[in-house]
């Protein structure tokens, strides 16, 4: 008892000679959210009990003001020491390189960590040879469907294979009152960005780049994407797919989901408080993205917690992100519906006890990151108008990808 007595009187003195080291975290947690209670309330007091040499001092930003702030920040040198930064934006801050390397700056330890995490999310990390992040938390879209109008089709569960995907679109879109204009739809989506088209892109076999990110054509326009493409194409012609996917003036997805007029949609983890906040006694069915040639794909979202190539304390930082990625935190944050980037969670009871996070978890074992890449937000411009190209325009799938591809391989050149 003494002798702790006396390590803990030391710790005391160290901390009183040499202070205690800040860090500064930004992040774009909502304000009004549980995660902002929970982090605020509990995982930082507890983070700065661990280590009572080191102050946590956060800044909340809101979302559309952050890349912004991110821009400017760099050109001054001022980025805070942690940064909770969305996905996409990982591999541009990281090629201009002020953002730390973590498996370069802690070699030992990020061997260790790296293979904890799911590897869609750690996939967002990459770039050129170098982590610049940890996963922090994540997300994908699987498919909704309609248990009861499945029943009323003689269906008795989602598809399982695109082959039957296509099959119960065609079956679930109907005239219902018998005046000649469709009033149920087989699927519905709200766009025709890489967001909504990667889960058929990647479950058709297809690709939007090489698995270097450095070459577009031969995957974006293979035969696979080609075919993806060409029988979403199909589909809407033919009215089994809504309108809404070219921005048509019908009745929401989540909306239309639950009154009935769509008997399908992909959605991410949110849609469960939306649909339940609207409609209390909605029945929300939750399945697999059908596979096909290349299985069941989907894509990932999420954010990453970085550190900044400028900071004064990254030691410290490192501390905060190993924390922040701990299976406990994780953990937490599943309490106040944040999706948790950790193999170990899969299979814990408490994803297989929630609601509607298991279905997720499973997806995001094969889910894939939108390319990660410094020009990805060019890349995203240039796949939505190849897409809407051959979907609004009529263009031949194979012209609008080929088109697709010459575009992408120029802005790939500029990173050569």
């Amino acid at each position: 008892m003494r002798k702790i007595f006396l390590v803990f009187a030391l710790l005391v003195i160290v901390i009183m000679v040499f202070g205690v080291e800040e860090i500064t975290f930004w992040h774009t947690y909502s304000t009004n959210s549980g995660e902002y209670k929970l982090l605020t309330e509990k995982i930082i007091p507890e983070f700065e009990k661990l280590h009572p040499d080191i102050k946590v001092i956060e800044t909340q930003v809101n979302y559309d003001d952050m890349r912004q702030r991110l821009i400017v920040s760099t050109a001054t040198g001022e980025l805070a020491d942690v940064i909770r930064m969305d996905i996409i934006w990982v591999p541009q801050f990281g090629d201009i390189e002020v953002l730390l390397p973590l498996n370069k700056a802690f070699p030992d330890e990020f061997n260790k960590l790296k293979d904890q995490f799911l590897p869609g999310p750690l996939s967002t990390c990459y770039w050129k040879g170098n982590y610049y992040g940890l996963p922090l938390d994540t997300n994908t879209r699987v498919l909704l469907w309609n248990k009861k109008l499945f029943e009323e089709a003689g269906l008795d569960g989602p598809p399982e294979t695109i082959e039957e995907f296509v099959k119960d679109i065609k079956l679930l879109t109907k005239d219902k009152d018998g005046d000649g204009q469709t009033d149920q739809w087989g699927y519905a989506d709200y766009g025709l960005g890489p967001w909504n088209s990667i889960p058929w892109i990647y479950s058709f076999g297809g690709y939007i780049l090489d698995p270097t990110n450095s070459k577009a054509e031969g995957y974006v326009n293979s035969k696979e994407s080609i075919e993806a493409l060409e029988t979403f194409k199909e589909l809407y012609y033919d009215g089994y797919i809504a309108d809404t996917v070219v921005g048509g003036g019908g009745i929401g997805t989540f909306e239309g989901y639950a009154e009935g007029v769509y008997a399908m949609i992909i959605a991410g983890p949110w849609s469960w408080p939306i649909i339940k906040g609207q409609y209390p006694d909605a029945e929300i069915n939750y399945a697999l993205f059908p596979a096909g040639k290349g299985g069941s794909r989907s894509v990932v979202g999420g954010e990453d917690i970085v550190i900044s190539a400028f900071s004064e304390h990254k030691e410290a930082a490192w501390e905060f992100a190993k924390y922040m990625t701990s299976y406990e935190v994780q953990k937490a944050f599943v309490e106040v519906s944040q999706m948790p980037v950790r193999k170990d969670l899969v299979e814990d009871p408490v994803i297989q006890n929630h609601p509607y996070f298991h279905t997720f978890m499973k997806q995001l074992e094969t889910a894939v990151a939108r390319s990660p890449h410094p020009a990805w937000n060019q890349i995203n411009d240039i796949m939505d108008l190849a897409w809407q190209n051959a979907i609004v325009a009529d263009y031949n799938s194979d012209f609008a990808l080929w088109e697709a591809a010459m575009d992408i391989e120029e802005v790939l050149s500029e990173f050569k």
